[in-house]
C-alpha cells in the first residue's frame, strides 16, 4: 500500500472515480486525496475476507476483482465481480456490519482504497454524494433480485450462457470483438454459474460442438450471440 503522490497516480484515481470526483468540491477533492491509497493485488491475492471488520471503501482502478462468499462445504459462490472503474466492498462499511463476502483479484488488480471516515464525512457534507451511493446499492440490489432468480430457476446451460454473457458486458472482449478479454478457470466460471466444475466442462464442450463458443485454453470466444442470448433467456 502506499499513499497516492505522483501526478500520473493522481490521474489514476480521478480517471477511476470519474462519476464522483465531478460531485465532489475543490476542498472535498484535496480532502480525499489527501488520504486515498492504492495497493496493487497479484492474481487469487485477497482484498478483503469475510467476517473481517471494514475499514475501507474500494475502488477499481485496474484489473479484475471477483466477490464471492463461502457455501455449504467451504465451495466459494462468486455474487458479483467488480465494476472497472466501479467501488465495491461498502455496504458493510456503511452499516457498521462484518463483511459477508470476500474479495480478491481475478489477475493482477490495482484497487484505490478511501478510508470509511474521509467517505462518510463527505457523504455528511454532500447530499448528491449520498444520493450516488443511493443509487450504486439500489443497482446492486436489483442486480443480486435478477441474480437469485437465474440462480435458482434457470437450467445449467441457461445460467452459463447468462455468465458468458454477463463476462462480456462487464470486461469487454479482445480486439477481434469475440474473446472475452477475461480468461476464467473453470473452477471459477463454474463458480459463477452456481454449478459443479465438472458440469461448467461439459456445458462449455456442448456450446463449443454446437458452434455457440470456442475455447482456446482458458480463452473463450463467443462465437453466436444471438443463439447464447435465447438459451440465457429460455433458462
Amino acid at each position: 500500500m502506499f499513499i497516492v503522490g505522483k501526478d500520473t497516480e493522481k490521474d489514476q484515481i480521478r480517471q477511476a472515480m470519474k462519476d464522483l470526483w465531478e460531485l465532489l468540491t475543490e476542498e472535498q477533492q484535496l480532502f480525499l486525496m489527501k488520504h486515498v491509497s492504492l495497493e496493487r493485488f497479484k492474481k487469487s491475492e485477497f482484498i478483503y475476507h469475510e467476517k473481517e471488520t471494514p475499514e475501507h471503501l474500494f475502488c477499481l482502478v485496474k484489473g479484475k476483482v471477483k466477490i464471492f462468499k463461502e457455501g455449504i462445504g467451504g465451495r466459494p459462490q462468486i455474487v458479483r465481480m467488480a465494476k472497472p472503474q466501479g467501488f465495491f466492498g461498502y455496504r458493510a462499511g456503511f452499516v457498521g456490519d462484518h463483511y459477508s463476502t470476500s474479495s480478491a483479484a481475478f489477475d493482477t488488480a490495482t484497487v484505490c482504497q478511501i478510508p470509511l471516515p474521509v467517505i462518510k464525512t463527505i457523504i455528511r457534507d454532500n447530499n448528491d454524494v449520498a444520493i450516488y451511493f443511493i443509487k450504486q446499492l439500489a443497482s446492486l440490489l436489483g442486480h443480486a433480485d435478477e441474480q437469485t432468480v437465474n440462480l435458482t430457476q434457470k437450467h445449467i446451460r441457461g445460467r452459463l450462457a447468462e455468465a458468458l454473457l454477463r463476462l462480456k458486458n462487464k470486461y469487454g472482449t479482445e480486439e477481434d470483438g469475440k474473446t472475452l478479454s477475461i480468461c476464467l478457470s473453470r473452477e471459477d466460471l463454474a463458480n459463477l454459474s452456481n454449478m459443479t466444475t465438472s458440469n461448467a466442462i461439459r456445458t462449455l464442450s456442448a456450446f463449443a460442438s454446437e458452434e455457440l463458443i470456442s475455447i482456446d485454453g482458458k480463452s473463450i470466444i463467443l462465437l453466436d450471440e444471438p443463439k447464447l442470448l435465447k438459451i440465457s433467456k429460455n433458462g
